[in-house]
């Protein structure tokens, strides 16, 4: 498919990770941050609030004008330990106590997606869940870590692809959805809107 003949495609995040994925996966989004006021969005379970998220922001970014006739996703990570869900931690104090509770522990990280095509406007969605097992660092390790900032700016206070990751023993499910997007997700969702993902691959360069 050609360049003049490939959909616009809109990322609804500022996340670094989740561009990175897109990008690495042979797509080439444009980002457009939705300004959705996440702690007004409640929802019963982790799940549930992760997949209202995404929809919220996928949303607000699908109802503007200048991103009329592209496809648009939104997604929203958090991590469900004991039925809780928690995002990014507040402070260093908070994402201290976070990796003390979580340490030697295994919490579920859910991702929501949602999927808006403007042309038509119809919209899929779903949530892809993955387990993290976490290993025991010392308190030591987790000051280190923690006054490094990157906790901070990631839901559950932890990465995949960051200074965490000697701190996650094993994951079960997509590794891509902890780090923030499920390509196969996508995939799938992106075929119920009947676009294949292969037709938005940007042109390989060189």
């Amino acid at each position: 498919m050609t360049a003049q003949r490939r959909r616009r495609l809109v990322l609804a995040s500022q996340s670094p990770a989740r561009l990175g994925l897109l990008r690495q996966a042979g797509l080439a989004p444009e980002v457009l941050v939705s300004g959705v006021d996440e702690d007004a969005v409640t929802a019963p379970t982790p799940a549930d609030l992760a997949l209202a998220l995404a929809e919220a922001k996928a949303s607000v970014v699908a109802a503007k004008p200048e991103v009329h006739g592209a496809l648009v996703i939104g997604c929203d990570s958090v991590l469900d330990l004991d039925g809780q869900a928690l995002g990014k931690p507040a402070d260093a104090e908070e994402a201290t106590a976070r990796w003390k509770a979580m340490r030697g522990r295994a919490g579920t990280l859910q991702t929501g997606h949602c999927v808006w095509d403007t042309a038509s406007g119809r919209h899929v969605s779903a949530t892809a869940s993955t387990v993290v097992r976490f290993g025991e660092p010392t308190d030591e390790e987790i000051a280190a870590y923690v006054a490094s900032g990157e906790p901070l700016y990631v839901a559950g206070a932890f990465t995949l692809d960051g200074r965490s990751a000697p701190f996650i023993d094993g994951i079960e499910g997509d590794h891509g959805n902890v780090i923030g997007l499920s390509l196969p997700l996508l995939r799938r969702l992106l075929a119920e809107l009947g676009t294949g993902i292969t037709e938005l691959w940007a042109p390989v360069e060189g």
